[in-house]
């Protein structure tokens, strides 16, 4: 597959709706570093554990330290109205200002070839209370910050625009800055409709990859774009880095924090990733977490009205498998000719498990179509949706920025010989259901084993010596990124509060007006929630 659940981009629809949203309970503390001069800090979270390993040395240094890379860090950005978008009707581009920031592609040799970064801001909405910029980036791998902004501007009113200028970029490869699409539509198709894929379906992505970004490769890494966020904070005119990230995002933002501490400002990380762990370990905890929001989805069906899933709770799940598994052999028709096969319908049900109770008619609507009246045209453009498909077929001009990044992230390093098989045995403990019918998919997810790039980036504990607190959100029915995981950063970082907010669904902030209160009130007064503020959902 090539839209992973776990730290897929959200469409910027969907992430416009995740920032739309009882403030935190418990004292507060403040701090300064929006305008550049820390406070005390708020207590850090409770430590569950030690880093093991160091973080990955920085080479030579980095930032304004090194004098090659000053005229990069002196640039300012040319500002402009941005052009009309005719896909978002419904939005004023007038509004918006856009532009592109020159970085260096390889950063031990800022002399070479330059990269040219999309960027897009709305300016505050009161000057006169200007704190500053907030990047924002919507996660991913992949998830375009300038098509999240251009979405629905207006989604940032409030505290949030009163106080900043809101400014959304594309990381390497995604959305307007080299886009990294490998494989054209048609042959995406037959790609991704491979019901069984051996261990050379991820060649034939890899051997495209190289053939027509050899170059750009190496120079992928989210390591890369961190850099790229503070030559773009300078580029600003911020002496520190304000930042909303999510998902895949709270990654970023925390390798932004290891690697320029001195500059960070207020950092917010919503829907956590644990950046210690290798891909496959993540992914096993992540599926695990998708088969307990599946299993509480169909035993939430079997208590309607209608529910294909039959009647009893306990064996609801269970039927939901068999039948998804049964496409592999005997795949539903659509429409539109296409097949809906296991691994379509499959992706099409988990990526509708990052919602919350809300969307769960919905899906249980669509697997009633496919189940009673074997229509699959539903399933299919739910799986569509995951998999960046449009409605004439089109992909995603970023389309495998997904799989580039996570492999320039160290996610080659994979199991082999009897790590392998104990690896697919815990998959099977701990989500029997949801990987049965294809393990690989889930394990090597992305599969950069004939990835042509070898990364000298390594997982593990992000260990930040900033002085400014940083604000860890974490959902406890969150299936994508499990609350475990926000946990494990809050303590990694060190001097991080972790705000809690009780119910189902990717990201916090849009789903609980009390999580929203928090969260602005740090961003535009230095307010940090407590530690062991948790919110509920509204």
């Amino acid at each position: 597959m090539i839209t992973r659940f776990s730290r897929r981009a959200l469409p910027a629809a969907v992430a416009a709706a995740l920032l739309a949203g009882c403030a935190g309970s418990g004292g507060s503390t403040t701090t300064d570093a929006a305008s550049g001069t820390p406070s005390p800090a708020a207590a850090p979270a409770t430590p569950s554990a030690s880093p093991t390993t160091p973080p990955t040395p920085t080479p030579r240094p980095t930032g304004a330290a090194d004098p090659a890379l000053k005229p990069f860090y002196g640039q300012q950005i040319a500002w402009a109205p941005c052009a009309d978008d005719p896909k978002t009707a419904k939005v004023d581009e007038s509004v918006l200002q856009c532009g592109s920031l020159n970085v260096p592609l390889d950063y031990a040799h800022p002399a070479g070839d330059p990269l040219a970064v999309a960027v897009v801001r709305v300016p505050v909405a009161r000057q006169d209370q200007r704190l500053g910029s907030l990047l924002v980036n919507p996660g991913g791998p992949g998830g375009s910050g300038v098509g999240m902004v251009k979405a629905a501007p207006a989604q940032f009113d409030g505290p949030m625009h009163d106080r900043f200028d809101v400014v959304g970029f594309d990381p390497r490869g995604v959305g307007l800055t080299t886009p990294l699409n490998c494989l054209d539509d048609k042959a995406r198709d037959e790609w991704l409709a491979t019901g069984t894929p051996g261990d050379d379906h991820g060649k034939v992505l890899a051997d495209a990859c190289q053939a027509k970004f050899a170059k750009l490769l190496p120079f992928i890494g989210t390591r890369d774009t961190a850099r790229d966020m503070d030559v773009l904070r300078a580029a600003l005119g911020d002496q520190k880095l304000n930042y909303f990230g999510m998902s895949y995002g709270t990654y970023l933002g925390s390798l932004y924090a290891e690697e320029f501490p001195d500059r960070v400002g207020r950092l917010v990380l919503d829907g956590a990733v644990d950046p210690s762990v290798p891909l496959a370990q993540h992914n096993t905890v992540q599926y695990a977490g998708f088969e307990r929001s599946l299993r509480l989805f169909a035993a939430y069906c079997a208590k309607q009205d209608q529910c294909p899933l039959g009647k009893d709770p306990a064996k609801a799940a269970d039927k939901l498998a068999e039948f998804l598994d049964g496409l592999k052999a005997k795949p539903l028709t659509t429409t539109s000719g296409r097949a809906l096969t296991a691994n379509a319908a499959w992706a099409g049900v988990l990526d509708s498990l990052y919602g919350d109770e809300k969307t769960w008619d919905a899906l249980r609507n669509d697997l009633g179509w496919a189940m009673v009246r074997s229509k699959g045209d539903n399933l299919l453009a739910r799986a569509d949706g995951a998999y960046g498909r449009d409605e004439k077929g089109h992909y995603g001009v970023s389309a495998d920025a997904y799989t580039a990044i996570h492999c320039a992230d160290g996610a080659t390093a994979v199991p082999t010989g009897e790590a392998l098989q104990a690896a697919y045995a815990d998959l099977a403990a701990k989500a029997p259901l949801i990987t049965r019918h294809e393990p690989s998919l889930a394990l090597f997810d992305p599969d950069c084993r004939a990835w042509p790039f070898r990364s000298a980036e390594q997982p593990h504990p992000i260990v930040s010596k900033s002085a400014a607190p940083i604000v860890v959100v974490g959902s406890t029915g969150d299936a994508a990124t499990p609350y475990a995981s926000a946990e494990k950063l809050a303590a990694q970082l060190g001097n991080a509060v972790l705000l809690t907010r009780e119910g189902e669904g990717h990201i916090g902030y849009g789903r609980s007006t009390c999580v929203r209160a928090a969260v602005d009130a740090f961003l535009t007064d230095g307010t940090a929630p407590a530690a062991g503020t948790r919110c509920p959902t509204d």
